[in-house]
């Protein structure tokens, strides 16, 4: 059983003895189809191309279960808090990856460096195996797949899962993080890759 599983168990447990889960239990939403009259009046090619106008850095989330590592590319990363330590990723409901990266429990952030394109380019595609002739070694606290030659890596725990349309907004409490080498990060900017000058 994930970490996610065994907080589910206890929380299950504490309000079963009535004892403080400090956990509030908020209702329902309650859920319906949307009606083609709701919709935004927002072009979904007009939307991706003026948001790629928003230069991000690029990430590759991985995790452990039980049927080995998994992980895919993703640009959608921030900081979140300081106090307490917590970090938030976006991904696509769709994602084949995400149940599997839930099922663990946990996760190890890998923030790419300016060389790695091709490596985010094989994360990025879904069924491959992904992780054949990838160096990589545990994380520290959840021993998700730290990838080799990353410049900074944050090993996290699942924390909370939110619903953001067609993406889901996780949220990981960060265990123990670290930056390995100096350089340039990979940048994605209008659907390429490019690097930090100054």
């Amino acid at each position: 059983m994930g970490h996610a599983g065994m907080a589910a168990t206890a929380v299950r447990y504490l309000r079963s003895v009535g004892a403080p889960t400090g956990v509030e239990t908020l209702p329902r939403p309650e859920l319906r189809a949307v009606r083609d009259d709701e919709r935004a009046p927002v072009d979904p090619a007009e939307f991706r191309r003026v948001l790629g106008n928003f230069a991000s850095g690029v990430t590759i989330i991985a995790a452990r279960d039980e049927d080995g590592p998994a992980g895919f590319a993703c640009q959608s990363f921030a900081s979140l808090s300081l106090d307490p330590p917590l970090v938030a990723f976006m991904v696509a409901r769709t994602s084949t990856t995400w149940p599997r990266i839930a099922r663990a429990g946990t996760f190890c952030v890998n923030v790419l460096g300016a060389e790695q394109g091709e490596l985010c380019r094989a994360f990025a595609v879904s069924g491959a195996d992904k992780f054949a002739g990838v160096d990589h070694a545990p994380a520290p606290v959840t021993g998700a797949p730290r990838l080799a030659g990353a410049p900074a890596w944050i090993d996290c725990t699942i924390r909370t899962v939110h619903t953001g349309g067609d993406h889901l907004i996780v949220v990981g409490t960060v265990e123990a993080l670290g930056a390995e080498a100096e350089g340039a990060p990979l940048l994605f900017h209008r659907g390429r890759f490019g690097r930090f000058t100054v």
